[in-house]
């Protein structure tokens, strides 16, 4: 071998050195840990170019360099797969775990809880007050139309998509729940199944007293008893706009609303609240009583009783008990 062949065979060989060094280091740099060392979160923008998002994660600690994150990804042929949103990343995440974990869409999932028996306008005011989430409301939702449960979304998802899905879960719990009904009941459509639901959901706290309760109200439609509710007074006063924030009293009783089933016999015109998937169930598939009366027991629940005697002897025990508190 010629002293220029020699030459060039080691100039290639350091070439080839150099090419499996910077290899090395190349695979290094993009699987080994970051330099983040607690969890930060980072919320790309829709339309955010790779060099924008490269940067955005230097500036927050998470990678060291944007050059590397931008060359890997590009060799992984992901450069242009990077999802908007919000993404969380642990202290040391590596370079290939951002790429797969953005290129996934593995955003950050937010969360919020609907409680049952709460009115449509609190609905409208829990959300609206959500930082998370996006736009206005556009109405305050017809009452009753929301199902309360624990409902999962992403950083600026529109409030009116929101509800929109509260909205379609309500619309297929009933569905579901009215065609397993029971035989005979004096309801006629889901609808008028959700309004007496929101009467049992407003009237305990109890899962387990529902089906008791609902199967009062229903032995009282079937008579043709007025239902008698005091949060159907309630809403008659406030339209479920706000709490009452004091006790009933007996004029309040007489108050001229379709609402009041004081003054009214059969069921108000429409829900009181939004009553959750175990009211519904209750007043669909009701306990099988006698009883046509309930009343406070001073624990919580409920002293129920067949007779207006008992109930009276009821209603007296109760009074007794609210005399020893005062």
């Amino acid at each position: 071998m010629g002293r220029g062949a020699g030459r060039l065979f080691s100039f290639v060989a350091l070439i080839l050195i150099a090419a499996a060094a910077a290899a090395l280091w190349f695979e290094s740099a993009s699987t080994s840990p970051g330099p983040l060392e607690e969890q930060a979160t980072v919320i790309v923008p829709s339309g955010s170019g790779l060099q924008i998002i490269a940067d955005e994660l230097r500036a927050r600690g998470v990678i060291d360099s944007p050059m590397v994150l931008m060359l890997r990804a590009r060799w992984l042929g992901q450069a242009h797969r990077f999802k908007a949103g919000e993404y969380a990343f642990e202290p040391g995440v590596s370079v290939d775990q951002v790429i797969e974990t953005m290129v996934a869409g593995r955003t950050v999932i937010h969360r919020l809880t609907l409680p049952e028996g709460w009115t449509s306008a609190q609905f409208a005011e829990l959300i609206g007050a959500d930082t998370i989430l996006s736009g206005e409301l556009a109405a305050v939702p017809p009452e009753g139309s929301l199902l309360p449960e624990t409902y999962h979304f992403e950083r600026s998802e529109d409030r009116n998509a929101l509800v929109a899905r509260m909205s379609a879960a309500m619309d297929a719990t009933l569905a579901e729940l009215w065609a397993a009904r029971a035989d005979d009941l004096p309801i006629a459509s889901p609808e008028e199944a959700l309004v007496l639901a929101s009467i049992v959901e407003k009237e305990t706290g109890i899962a387990s007293e529902r089906p008791h309760i609902a199967g009062v109200f229903i032995n009282r439609l079937r008579l043709g008893m007025p239902l008698q509710s005091d949060p159907t007074v309630i809403y008659a006063l406030t339209l479920g706009e706000a709490p009452l924030e004091r006790p009933l009293t007996r004029a309040d009783l007489k108050t001229d609303s379709p609402y009041n089933t004081y003054v009214v016999g059969g069921l108000p015109p429409g829900p009181i609240a939004n009553p959750g998937r175990d009211a519904i169930a209750a007043v669909l598939q009701p306990l099988e009583t006698d009883d046509l009366y309930f009343v406070a027991d001073g624990t919580g629940g409920h002293a129920f009783a067949q007779s207006l005697a008992q109930h009276n002897r009821n209603v007296a025990a109760w009074r007794a008990l609210q005399k020893q508190g005062d």
